[in-house]
């Protein structure tokens, strides 16, 4: 009887002291990390890309010294294709290199006294060029410039006839300056808005005594608007978290 009434009494004094232990241990802290933080993407123009644009083309009403110049000043229908590569050396800053051929419709030309008439069926403008660019983000504005070709087609013809005639000075060759924005709307994809001007020299014209003479500048402003594939995007932007 008495160790059942010992046995009694330490259990009655266990279950008293419980609650003071679990006091001195005190409540348990968890912790919980923060949730990672998102970083906007990092564009990197550096890369190869191609593509196409479509646009029109107008050439000086003053090409050929006043005498009536056809459709000079009214505007051609352009569509072509470019390819060229970007280096972004710094945070806003690159360098790029550019090949493009434009086709064009239409045709520019001059009418002489007399029915003499001569035409010039330009078939295409091409270039290669450098650029040099300032860029934000996704945006980038650049200006860009180098070596031109004008694809020329001519003729004279002395009322409606074809005849022989001479061209002195080179007009198929020549430079290109321009301007553009470029915006990178989707991956591997970006859209640009450009305006540039080629110019190919004065030339001298000379029909013979029934075909007439006369002097003329071959040039041409153009706008454009056009879509790029660039390679390797998954490379160049880059999500850091």
């Amino acid at each position: 009887m008495k160790k059942i009434l010992f046995a009694t009494v330490a259990l009655l004094a266990m279950g008293a002291a419980a609650p003071a232990i679990g006091a001195d241990l005190g409540n348990r802290n968890y912790y919980k990390a923060p949730a990672p933080a998102y970083a906007a993407p990092i564009y990197n123009w550096t890369g190869f890309y191609i593509g196409a644009h479509l646009g029109g083309a107008f050439s000086s009403d003053n090409n050929f010294s006043g005498l009536s110049t056809g459709n000079n000043g009214n505007g051609r229908f352009l569509g072509g294709v470019q390819a060229g590569a970007d280096w972004q050396f710094n945070p806003n800053f690159l360098v790029g290199v550019e090949g493009q051929y434009s086709w064009l419709s239409g045709n520019v030309g001059a009418v002489f006294p007399g029915g003499i008439a001569y035409t010039n069926d330009q078939r295409g403008l091409g270039s290669i060029t450098g650029r040099v660019g300032y860029t934000w983000g996704p945006g980038l504005l650049y200006v860009k410039g180098g070596y031109a070709y004008s694809d020329n087609n001519e003729k004279v013809t002395v009322g409606g006839v074809p005849t022989a005639f001479v061209i002195t000075g080179d007009h198929r060759n020549g430079y290109t300056v321009g301007a553009g924005l470029e915006y990178m709307f989707a991956p591997n994809w970006s859209a640009k808005a450009e305006y540039q001007y080629y110019n190919f020299g004065d030339a001298h014209f000379t029909g013979g005594p029934l075909a007439g003479t006369g002097n003329f500048t071959t040039d041409d402003h153009t706008i454009k608007a056009g879509v790029n594939y660039r390679f390797n995007w998954a490379n160049s932007t880059v999500a850091r978290y």
